[in-house]
């Protein structure tokens, strides 16, 4: 077993540097959600604009649906993140996000610009989403609600969010071998 850590979700280069496979993190800060169709519409914007309604640089997305009733967050569960996979890597490249929480490990691609770009991706326990709504502070914006409200993208606010179980680093090591075939 690694380190505990206890990080804001501003990553810097040495805070994702420092973190490997096997280490546990408690984020405090905002965490974007982000599922499949706002995956798409990121990858669409980012190659048409340049850059999305909201600033990814540094932070960390959360492959989640969480379900909201006002700014409360009642469950925030992770979502499987190989679903992302096929888009992952360019939003790495692009929006320069420096960690993802989600479920179930990814492949290849990601792991590849993992190590390219210096991001980290964590799973949080499936199963869980009521206990992940504890850390919650609330909702402090949403975007692309059109997508509908377990697509689109909330930022939550968060406090002591974990644990948060590191099996894919910047070094290019991964704890799930086996996602590595896709």
């Amino acid at each position: 077993m690694g380190g505990v850590h206890r990080l804001g979700t501003r990553l810097k280069d040495e805070d994702v540097r420092g973190l490997r496979v096997g280490d546990v993190v408690y984020f405090s800060g905002e965490l974007y959600t982000m599922r499949d169709m706002a995956h798409l519409r990121a990858v669409e914007i980012l190659r048409d604009k340049g850059r999305l309604p909201f600033d990814l640089r540094g932070k960390v997305i959360y492959h989640c649906g969480p379900l909201v009733r006002g700014r409360k967050v009642i469950s925030a569960g992770p979502t499987t993140s190989m679903r992302m996979e096929r888009t992952e890597p360019e939003i790495i490249h692009l929006s320069g996000l420096r960690g993802i929480v989600g479920k179930g490990g990814m492949g290849r691609g990601t792991l590849e610009a993992l190590r390219k770009f210096g991001v980290v991706y964590l799973e949080y326990p499936g199963g869980v989403g009521a206990l992940a709504a504890r850390s919650s502070k609330g909702v402090k914006k949403a975007y692309w609600r059109d997508l509908g409200d377990p697509e689109a993208v909330w930022v939550i606010a968060v406090e002591d969010f974990g644990p948060c179980f590191v099996t894919m680093d910047a070094h290019g090591e991964t704890l799930r071998k086996e996602c590595l075939s896709s």
